[in-house]
């Protein structure tokens, strides 16, 4: 509890999107655009409906969250120069770090909840009721997964100065390809299967299936691969944060590239 605690502090203090001002626009208005005018596209293009483009752009959303705010969480500490204050400490770094994805996921998942209610409003979308526990949950788990992504792209952080560029064109790579805004069936092979290696493809994969009406059994499969390949972008950005933690120990220099 304690280290959740911390992590939601260090998470109000490194980040200034959380004014409302900010806020706003940057993460809810950018997520119920981007919902909004791909349906819109997807409607003239003829490639999907309005309820595929909706909840697959809305769970989609929370990328924003899960990449932008996991790299940040360790950028912003090396630019601040409180990076070797913290890995100093002797605390589990699973722990430490892992918490700090506590308040990631929940925002993320804030505003894709965000961005599926505009979505719905605005385009007259139908979404039976006794499917949004199950849409509530892939929402969930589609986050959690985006978040490890997030932390794999970030602990590179501890070794380049500057990750902007990766982090906006991982984003990038995420629209694209995991299925929010071009159907994975209609990308490519190669493109296609480089997709269903990203977080979230299998959610909003699930997620359309859910909404258009199947079973949550029938979807089981697909989270349980969702789960595996955020475990496993998890596991990559522990092994790296060790790995250059330890080459920054060597070297006397853990905020230096």
């Amino acid at each position: 509890m304690n280290a959740i605690r911390g992590g939601v502090i260090s998470y109000r203090a490194l980040f200034n999107w959380l004014h409302p001002a900010v806020y706003g626009p940057t993460l809810l208005g950018k997520a119920a655009l981007q919902t909004v005018f791909f349906a819109m596209l997807g409607r003239f293009t003829g490639v999907a409906d309005d309820r595929s483009f909706v909840v697959g752009n809305a769970i989609q959303a929370s990328a924003m969250v899960g990449v932008f705010g996991m790299v940040m969480m360790l950028a912003n500490e090396r630019e601040f120069g409180t990076l070797p204050a913290v890995l100093v400490t002797p605390a589990n770094r699973l722990a430490l770090f892992g918490a700090r994805a506590v308040p990631v996921i929940a925002n993320g998942v804030l505003v894709s909840a965000f961005a599926f209610a505009v979505g719905t409003v605005a385009l007259d979308v139908r979404v039976a009721p006794g499917t949004l526990p199950t849409l509530a949950l892939i929402t969930v788990l589609a986050a959690a997964s985006c978040a490890m992504f997030g932390l794999a792209l970030g602990s590179v952080a501890l070794r380049l100065r500057d990750l902007w560029v990766g982090s906006n064109l991982a984003y990038s790579v995420l629209l694209l390809l995991c299925g929010a805004a071009v159907p994975v069936s209609a990308l490519p092979r190669l493109l296609a299967a480089f997709g269903r290696v990203l977080p979230m493809t299998h959610g909003i994969e699930a997620a359309r299936l859910v909404a258009a009406g199947a079973a949550p059994s029938a979807v089981s499969g697909l989270l349980l691969r969702e789960v595996m390949i955020g475990l496993s972008y998890g596991v990559v950005g522990g092994v790296l944060l060790r790995h250059f933690e330890a080459q920054g120990r060597r070297r006397a220099a853990l905020d230096n590239g």
